[in-house]
């Protein structure tokens, strides 16, 4: 399913050229963002506290591994 995503301001101008628009295509619906606001907080909004249980819970670390060698072809 795909969406087509209309921000209020412009609901009034777009929705129903939109709609006729994607009417031949099952795979889109045409819907209107009525999102007071958004769920996500930035970065100045995350205390100290929970900046630093992240860092702690944050397990996405670099591992060790092996690659294998290259050939290069110019010190042939």
């Amino acid at each position: 399913m795909i969406y087509c995503v209309i921000p209020p301001e412009l609901a009034d101008e777009l929705y129903d050229r939109l709609v006729d628009h994607y009417s031949t295509n099952p795979n889109v619906s045409v819907i209107i963002d009525r999102r007071a606001a958004d769920r996500r907080g930035g970065e100045d909004e995350v205390s100290e506290e929970n900046a630093e249980r992240r860092l702690t819970r944050d397990r996405r670390r670099a591992r060790p591994g092996t690659f294998p060698a290259l050939h290069d072809p110019s010190a042939s």
